[in-house]
């Protein structure tokens, strides 16, 4: 069913964005990848035009609109027309409140709300267009089981599940699908950001210890956007069996 999807990406460069990549791209969707880290980007285009996958690669920062604009308007050209836009890219770098680590929490603020809302601002004239088009974005079990020093990071990630929904109530017309995917701990670079040492050691210790592989979370996406158009699938939850 994926032979005439035209996928985007972000955060694409590493982790669940690059595992998506490849999942969707052996499903035979042409991919267009998006992250800041154009030189990865390109390293893993590369891996896939190999494998015969019709590729595109663009350089995006998810706070900035012009970015999220040029990612879709590449999949157009390239493509003809863009099916899925999947929202992947967020940071993490969580703390204790008492902490008082604004930069921190502006930045999250940043990427997880604003840039999926760019994303969708960008997309949906496009989708509108077509007469249809399906958001999956990446949000978190932090949203689901509020924990310390998550307060703000679980924020972003409620607050763009709410906006999923809310998109999700305008467009019953059929337009529009939504997928909210959350993920429980997974080995990524989720704790490169984090700027508590103690903290981010501990994150450390449990990507070493059970998280998931990227890929894993890279099938949750590749099952929701693998359905008919009438079935959507508006959210799902994905965590190793030994998280608490």
């Amino acid at each position: 069913m994926l032979n005439d999807q035209v996928i985007a990406i972000t955060g694409a460069s590493s982790g669940i964005g690059a595992a998506t990549a490849r999942r969707l791209a052996r499903r035979g969707a042409a991919v267009v990848l998006g992250a800041r880290r154009t030189d990865r980007l390109e390293e893993l285009a590369a891996e896939l035009r190999a494998d015969g996958a019709r590729v595109a690669v663009v350089t995006v920062d998810v706070t900035r609109p012009a970015d999220l604009e040029r990612l879709v308007a590449t999949a157009v050209e390239r493509f003809g027309r863009l099916d899925v836009l999947v929202a992947n890219a967020g940071i993490g770098p969580i703390s204790r409140l008492d902490q008082r680590r604004t930069a921190d929490w502006d930045a999250m603020i940043d990427v997880n709300i604003r840039g999926v809302l760019h994303g969708i601002d960008a997309a949906l004239p496009v989708f509108e267009r077509q007469g249809r088009g399906h958001f999956v974005t990446i949000v978190s079990t932090a949203g689901l089981k509020i924990v310390p020093t998550m307060a703000v990071y679980a924020g972003t990630k409620n607050a763009v599940r709410t906006i999923l929904e809310g998109l999700r109530q305008e467009s019953t017309d059929g337009t529009l699908k939504t997928t909210a995917i959350s993920p429980g701990y997974v080995r990524t670079e989720f704790g490169d950001s984090i700027t508590d040492p103690e903290l981010r050691a501990q994150v450390a210790t449990g990507m070493a210890t059970f998280a998931l592989d990227p890929d894993a979370v890279a099938g949750a996406v590749e099952y929701a956007v693998d359905q008919p158009w009438e079935v959507e699938v508006g959210e799902l939850s994905i965590r190793p069996t030994a998280q608490g």
